[in-house]
């Protein structure tokens, strides 16, 4: 298997349970986090950025992870950067 697990969000508990991992071959994060509220999906679906078109392609989806988290991703990050220069 490609993944490599990098960090359960430190304050989870019973059914609760955001996860950082990194797909290894394809230097990839993999990140399980909270299904966000309609409003939030709303507003990202809504965001104007140059060069992106507006709305979420059927394909992607959007997710939350708590800030708490953040020096995983950054491990995560730092992971699946070194995955893709092997």
């Amino acid at each position: 298997m490609s993944l490599r697990f990098i960090g359960i969000d430190p304050q989870t508990g019973q059914g609760e349970s955001p996860t950082v991992w990194i797909d290894e071959r394809k230097g990839e994060l993999v990140i399980q986090g909270w299904k966000p509220d309609a409003d939030t999906v709303a507003e990202c679906a809504a965001f104007q950025v140059p060069g992106h078109a507006v709305g979420i392609p059927e394909h992607e989806q959007v997710v939350r992870v708590p800030a708490r988290m953040v020096s995983i991703l950054r491990e995560a990050c730092d992971a699946a950067e070194r995955a893709q220069l092997r």
